[in-house]
């Protein structure tokens, strides 16, 4: 019997993949900002009054949804204003450049890959800062994630994945997978051992690309 929903990887970079349900879920993340012109009716969607009539004021404060921000985004008219959160600023990117490792990046932002990677679609000076850390921070935790995937066989894996962003928690689980999958084989309990999805994904993927 089919499966009813085959699970979609997120997008990359700063592309989003709306049949992802990670990449739905990290939308929603909220973005700090400013309205630099009046908002018509748009009072309700960022918090800011209680019928769809309301409008938000020019220079007020927002807290708005990622997906909102890029819709709203426009360099020419100067709608919106963004602000980086916190995570993203100068003070932790020193954190992150420090050691990478010590950062709980779950709590900072469950999608802080996915999420720092679409805060490039807003015009910022700091945007080369911002991707540099990003990419440097993923190959800082990246070997430690596989290291511990591939040595809690059997084990309660809560403690090694709560400190993980929602990227790093499907690399765990591919390497865990990868793991268990070797241990049947080695114990004759599976005839061969199979590539991952996001190995036959991204094969499929690149044969689209040169198709296309």
């Amino acid at each position: 019997m089919s499966e009813a929903y085959f699970p979609v990887g997120p997008g990359l970079g700063m592309e989003e993949n709306f049949l992802s349900l990670d990449d739905i879920l990290m939308s929603q993340e909220k973005l700090p900002g400013r309205a630099e012109s009046a908002l018509p009716r748009l009072a309700v969607l960022v918090g800011q009054g209680a019928s769809s009539a309301e409008s938000v004021p020019e220079g007020s404060k927002l807290e708005i949804p990622l997906w909102l921000a890029k819709g709203l985004h426009d360099s020419k008219r100067r709608i919106i204003s963004v602000e980086l959160p916190k995570i993203y600023k100068e003070a932790w990117r020193t954190v992150f450049s420090a050691d990478a490792n010590v950062v709980d990046l779950h709590k900072m932002g469950p999608y802080y890959y996915g999420f720092g990677s679409q805060l490039l679609n807003f015009e910022n000076p700091e945007n080369p800062e911002i991707a540099q850390t990003i990419l440097q921070t993923f190959v800082a935790r990246f070997r430690r994630i596989m290291d511990s995937s591939q040595n809690a066989y059997n084990e309660d894996t809560s403690a090694l994945v709560a400190r993980l962003d929602e990227l790093e928690r499907a690399l765990f689980q591919v390497g865990q997978k990868g793991l268990n999958d070797f241990q049947c084989w080695e114990k004759g309990q599976a005839s061969q051992i199979t590539a991952s999805s996001l190995v036959q994904n991204y094969g499929k993927r690149k044969l689209t690309e040169v198709d296309g």
